[in-house]
């Protein structure tokens, strides 16, 4: 993994959790959550073709 793609996920958790504590201490939990909810959303994106790519190395090695 590129320590650039961690930075990446590093900075939307910051931003994130920046935007939650805005909304909530402005009494607007439902879009803190929703905003979380997006976060996490973004993030699963970028991992999944990375997770992808593991399986399929780890079935090429072991052959399967």
């Amino acid at each position: 993994m590129d320590v650039d793609f961690i930075f990446k996920i590093a900075a939307i958790g910051i931003i994130v959790a920046v935007l939650n504590q805005i909304l909530s201490r402005a009494g607007k939990d439902e879009y803190a959550m929703v905003t979380t909810l997006a976060g996490l959303v973004a993030v699963l994106v970028m991992l999944v073709p990375r997770i992808s790519s593991l399986f399929d190395t780890i079935k090429s090695v072991f052959g399967l």
